[in-house]
């Protein structure tokens, strides 16, 4: 059971299955009463796995109170993992968590390419801070939002492939970029 108020649980959660294991979006109602993005998780065995990763979050679970958007953006979230392109630049995200630096880091990666790559060095040059691919390397490997963030495209220098923290790993962030072409 979801955590209600006024009648509407503030925490949503649903689930689809892909082949790359299942994929699950987390919406947070907020005062307003509208439902916000505030995360997504791919390559869980099950769907409670996938619900589980939200670590940080409490009473979450399974909803049916999903709307014909949500149940959209889960659609689409699959079929990318598919190998589909869609460059889910219209699905807003609650950055609220980040700092400043981390913001235009998601901001910046969303806008990388399906089939192309970005070092993490050249990812914080393009945020107009050339020495610090570390904390891109640390924004990337807590985005809430992979896929949507693509920060799969996110490589290491020399073509390493650097990491990516979906229960999978690596071996999932190669098979992404494969799906668009890229060979590392």
């Amino acid at each position: 059971m979801t955590a209600t108020l006024s009648g509407h649980a503030t925490n949503v959660v649903g689930v689809r299955q892909s082949d790359k294991g299942w994929i699950a979006a987390w919406w947070q109602r907020e005062e307003d009463g509208r439902l916000r993005l505030n995360g997504v998780t791919i390559g869980h065995p099950s769907p409670n796995a996938a619900i589980a990763s939200f670590t940080h979050v409490d009473e979450l679970s399974l909803s049916d109170e999903l709307n014909e958007e949500q149940e959209q953006l889960l659609d689409r979230l699959r079929d990318v993992a598919h190998g589909q392109v869609d460059t889910l630049a219209d699905i807003e995200l609650n950055l609220a968590h980040l700092g400043p630096f981390a913001r235009r880091v998601v901001q910046r990666c969303r806008k990388i390419p399906a089939g192309e790559t970005m070092t993490y060095g050249e990812l914080a040059a393009a945020c107009g801070s050339p020495n610090a691919a570390r904390a891109v390397g640390n924004a990337m490997a807590t985005n809430r939002f992979p896929l949507i963030v693509p920060c799969h495209r996110v490589v290491g220098s020399g073509g390493n492939l650097g990491g990516f923290s979906a229960p999978q790993g690596v071996e999932l962030k190669r098979q992404l970029l494969r799906r668009e072409g890229v060979e590392i």
